[in-house]
């Protein structure tokens, strides 16, 4: 829970929830929500069947690619809670999942724990950048999702290295 909790305290853009009531139809991840049992036809083995009644916290799914740093989006973090065929399901959202939950991994991950805030974020944003060109109707724009709504709040938005020193310079009186 202690994760599910940190989502909403960062230098992030706060994510929203989603509710869910229905009938079961969210997946945790892949699936729906389900346990393994003993196989009675296949002794020594286990086979998968549907939850009647259960409980299900996902951690937010990814994976790395090509470095120990190279983070890649898989899933959204969600609770879900089955009873019979119902389910609920709350669901944190954001605008931008893959860029937003990229970049959340390396500055959780991949930053100096020991720098403030501000250091953590520009070294994120150095060493992690999310400019990309985006091509629509053969129009071509570059798009930095740092200087967007969707991933940093509007405090930590693409800051320099000089521009943190001298907030922190007016923060101390000198």
């Amino acid at each position: 829970m202690k994760e599910f909790i940190s989502y909403f305290f960062s230098p992030f853009v706060r994510p929203k929830i989603k509710f869910y009531l229905g009938r079961i139809a969210i997946g945790t991840p892949y699936f729906y929500p389900r346990r393994a049992v003993k196989d009675p036809n296949k002794p020594g083995y286990m086979k998968f069947v549907n939850k009647k009644i259960g409980f299900d916290v996902v951690k937010l799914g990814w994976k790395t690619k090509w470095s120990g740093s190279d983070y890649r989006f898989e899933w959204s973090p969600l609770i879900s809670f089955v009873f019979f065929k119902w389910q609920l399901a709350l669901i944190i959202k954001v605008h931008e999942p893959d860029h937003y939950w990229e970049s959340w991994l390396y500055y959780t991950r991949s930053t100096d724990k020991s720098k403030s805030t501000g250091e953590r974020v520009c070294d994120m944003i150095k060493n992690f950048p999310q400019t990309y060109k985006v091509s629509l109707s053969g129009k071509t724009t570059v798009v930095d999702y740092y200087k967007t709504d969707f991933i940093l709040k509007k405090k930590w938005r693409a800051k320099k290295q000089d521009q943190l020193r001298e907030d922190k310079l007016k923060e101390l009186g000198i």
